[in-house]
């Protein structure tokens, strides 16, 4: 049974690799604005998403994987804190990029400018604070997410499904209690974490809503 849920735990770790969340995003809004507000051009749908993972996760993957085979970090989840400075400082320079494209090349909507903005701030704030203190990047990546779909809500006026908040509420806090089981972090660290990356996600689509009513 530990053996099933150890392998579970990591299962679910990967899938919600903090490094794949923005990819999942971006898919999300694709579907999302095609069916709700207006079709897309596949040929937009395929940049957008295939920039996306090319940006936020494939190069700040190669990275890790560069310094591992260096023996700079010991694993591909970097649960050494000491270990995490110099990764994350490629991630989020990787990141700035992937907000160019949508921003400069793309030219998506303000608030999903405005969520991969927060999400580059929110990684660079992770980064910071791992100097000190094990924040969680999986949850700050989950935050983020669930910040970025409310904040899709917010911009067409209408409220998440029950089905959306069940769903999103149950892998939170699957992912949470994954973290916890594997030790890789404290209940602080966790809620600290997916906190961190909802606020920065969503507060600045609130703001901007606020003062364009």
């Amino acid at each position: 049974m530990n053996r099933t849920l150890h392998i579970l735990s990591q299962t679910l770790s990967i899938l919600l690799y903090p490094l794949l969340i923005p990819t999942y995003g971006i898919a999300l809004f694709c579907v999302a604005y095609s069916q709700h507000v207006l079709p897309m051009p596949w040929i937009w749908q395929l940049v957008a998403i295939g920039g996306t993972a090319l940006l936020t996760c494939v190069i700040p993957l190669t990275a890790i994987l560069l310094l591992i085979r260096r023996g700079a970090v010991s694993n591909l989840y970097i649960d050494n804190p000491r270990e995490r400075h110099i990764p994350y400082l490629y991630t989020t320079m990787s990141y700035c990029f992937w907000c160019y494209l949508l921003i400069a090349v793309l030219h998506t909507p303000l608030y999903i400018n405005v969520v991969a903005l927060g999400a580059t701030v929110a990684l660079a704030l992770v980064t910071l604070i791992n100097r000190w203190w094990k924040i969680s990047a999986h949850l700050a990546g989950m935050g983020g997410l669930f910040g970025g779909l409310l904040s899709y809500c917010l911009s067409i006026g209408a409220l998440p499904t029950t089905g959306t908040w069940v769903t999103w509420l149950s892998l939170t806090l699957l992912l949470m209690y994954t973290r916890l089981y594997l030790q890789a972090h404290t209940s602080t660290q966790v809620v600290t974490g997916w906190l961190l990356g909802l606020v920065c996600t969503l507060l600045p689509n609130i703001v901007i809503a606020y003062y364009a009513a």
